[in-house]
């Protein structure tokens, strides 16, 4: 197990970070940039370059040579996660949200156990070989808990109400199709007679379960009778279009055969029935809870940045400055919306 895999590693995507301007601490000769009074050191820049470095080497790729577009791009990205890291340090203190060197113990001890059996030998040569540092791991661990909790506070008020619930019901209902019960017996290819045999049993009064026990091909209906929720567009399309079919409640249906399976002898138990709302109602709000967390963090970072591009709560180390500067792509982006 590849610790770059099991443990959290900041997206290198552009989240828009903070640019340069008064109102940071002063830059010390070893930082790479400050942020508000979160200093970003060189050690960090060249550890998190360095895990890169790893990561492309895994996938067969080449890390790019300084001086080339490659590598500007790259150190770009680098340098917008750890402003993005320092900005969310000093929200997150602003928020009282806390992560502590117990915490992260915890969640250590977890990936060793899962991944290691518990064996601190095996971890250890594991980070021999990648060329971690247990610091570097469990700096990583605190970042993914801080991001973690930071989304739990700022989304901890997100709801979705039962109105935004059957809104979205009426709107996909297609998502949820009817569903149909049945007594099916799959008898297979080439099996027709077999499965007219069979249809002529269950017409003349024969009991359908002890015949789906005795020639069903199915294992999840054959021993409880045959018996079967079928939904309609989730089977091959020969038996949704019979089941699915205006034939009553009760109705014997004439041997189906499928291109897939082959024959098919099929009783309808009960009448096609949509599904109901609160049926699905609280995996609904499931998801539109998630989207709108999602959305609530999103929007939080974004006023989060500007209120750092625009403070100035940011200073550069020479040569460490992203190109482009994020925060005027920002600015681009404000007034666009502005006068747009």
């Amino acid at each position: 197990m590849r610790l770059y895999y099991l443990l959290f590693v900041l997206p290198l995507a552009v989240l828009v970070a903070g640019c340069g301007g008064g109102g940071a601490s002063k830059l010390n000769a070893s930082d790479v940039a400050v942020v508000a009074n979160q200093h970003i050191s060189k050690a960090k820049f060249d550890e998190l370059m360095g895990q890169q470095k790893r990561s492309l080497k895994s996938q067969g790729q080449s890390f790019p040579k300084a001086g080339t577009t490659a590598y500007a791009s790259l150190r770009t990205q680098v340098m917008t996660v750890l402003i993005q890291n320092a900005e969310f340090e000093s929200e997150a203190g602003k928020l009282g949200v806390t992560v502590s060197d117990k915490d992260v113990q915890t969640q250590l001890d977890q990936i060793k156990t899962q991944y290691f059996g518990g064996n601190q030998k095996r971890y250890e040569r594991e980070l021999k070989k990648q060329g971690y540092t247990d610091a570097a791991v469990r700096d990583q661990i605190r970042s993914q808990l801080l991001a973690q909790r930071l989304f739990n506070k700022v989304t901890a008020s997100v709801k979705s109400t039962d109105k935004e619930v059957h809104a979205y019901y009426i709107a996909h209902k297609d998502q949820y199709p009817p569903t149909r019960d049945v007594e099916e017996i799959l008898v297979g290819k080439n099996k027709e007679t077999l499965a007219r045999s069979i249809y002529s049993q269950v017409k003349g009064g024969a009991d359908f379960a002890k015949l789906a026990k005795k020639y069903s091909q199915d294992p999840g209906s054959k021993n409880i009778g045959g018996k079967y929720t079928a939904k309609k567009g989730q089977d091959v399309p020969e038996f949704d279009a019979a089941v699915f079919s205006d034939a009553k409640t009760g109705t014997l249906l004439n041997p189906v055969n499928t291109k897939q399976y082959g024959w098919f002898v099929i009783k309808l138990l009960g009448d096609i029935k949509p599904t109901a709302e609160a049926a699905v109602a609280e995996t609904i709000r499931a998801q539109l809870e998630q989207q709108n967390r999602n959305q609530e963090m999103t929007d939080w970072v974004t006023k989060t940045t500007k209120s750092y591009c625009n403070g100035g709560k940011i200073k550069y180390q020479a040569g460490y400055q992203p190109t482009p500067d994020p925060c005027a792509s920002l600015a681009t982006a404000t007034n666009t919306t502005t006068t747009g």
